[in-house]
């Protein structure tokens, strides 16, 4: 079970370009690594859903109230994004958001909600679409709703 804290202590992303920006925002605490270029970015730690290990990632996110909205595109990879995997299994995750840090409670966007999210997403960022369109899976959407 993932939680704010775990943001400090998490192994960092395999992609080097994703650890190197979650390691600027948790440094400056979200000063730098927040925004770029007019879209923002969160950072996401999850529990492993086999090592058991805490786990953390930088991802673009939007609003829908309280919740904060995350897209789990990998690219338009075939295969769902490991973070999106642990969070199914455990939807328990930590959350950093320019200074601001919680737990919160993950969860896959209903089809009615997806419906309305993910093009604001795209709007947000358009390249969603494309990603959508390399691949045959649906990608998902995640509300991650504060706890704290």
């Amino acid at each position: 079970m993932a939680v704010a804290d775990d943001l400090d202590r998490a192994t960092d992303s395999q992609w080097d370009w994703v650890a190197e920006q979650t390691r600027k925002y948790l440094a400056t605490n979200g000063a730098e690594g927040h925004e770029s270029n007019g879209v923002f970015t969160l950072l996401l730690a999850t529990t492993g859903r086999k090592s058991g290990i805490a786990r953390r990632t930088c991802l673009i996110y939007g609003t829908e109230g309280e919740d904060f909205v995350v897209v789990a595109s990998k690219g338009g990879d075939d295969e769902h994004p490991e973070w999106f995997r642990n969070l199914v299994a455990e939807p328990s995750v930590g959350v950093q958001v320019r200074d601001r840090r919680f737990t919160a409670i993950a969860r896959v966007a209903t089809p009615a909600e997806r419906a309305t999210l993910w093009p604001r997403m795209a709007a947000i960022f358009p390249l969603y679409d494309e990603y959508a369109r390399k691949t045959d899976r649906e990608i998902p959407v995640v509300l991650l709703s504060p706890r704290d």
